[in-house]
């Protein structure tokens, strides 16, 4: 599938690096951003830009960090943006697993690893098993402590 309208779920730098790629590849671009950043560059750099976080009538409006991390809410603004894909930048949501598979479920690519890739990769244990599983040299270590703190007391 090709990609005609893209949202940035990220702000600043970040969003801007990636809508100057976006526009090279006759992307159109669409950012998001938090009340606190009404007049932020990135709103401006994008073809078009919706505010999240605001909350429903009567309710507060989310703070600056909690209105970019807010799985709902940027989905919803990349349905009401009619977005064929979201790009996380780097920080905020593109390590949640969460968040691509609740672009997946929209039906909106996630630009990033697949959601059980963050999972293993974000799990030291995990990622050191898979790197011996597949024939990576890794340095030598002790086995990870039980989760029973009276077993650990019995070694």
């Amino acid at each position: 599938m090709k990609i005609k309208r893209l949202l940035v779920a990220n702000r600043s730098e970040i969003a801007i690096r990636v809508f100057r790629a976006a526009t090279e590849l006759g992307i159109q671009t669409v950012a998001i951003y938090a009340e606190e950043d009404k007049l932020s560059l990135h709103r401006f750099k994008a073809d078009e830009a919706y505010q999240v976080g605001r909350g429903a009538q009567g309710e507060k409006s989310l703070g600056p960090l909690e209105a970019y991390l807010a799985i709902d809410e940027v989905i919803r603004v990349a349905k009401a943006a009619k977005v064929d894909a979201i790009h996380p930048g780097y920080g905020f949501l593109s390590e949640s697993p969460e968040f691509a598979e609740a672009c997946a479920a929209a039906g909106i690519i996630f630009i990033g690893p697949h959601p059980q890739t963050m999972r293993t990769l974000g799990n030291k244990v995990a990622a050191r098993n898979l790197a011996i599983s597949v024939g990576v040299p890794v340095m030598p270590a002790t086995e990870p402590l039980p989760d029973d703190p009276a077993e650990i007391k019995r070694m």
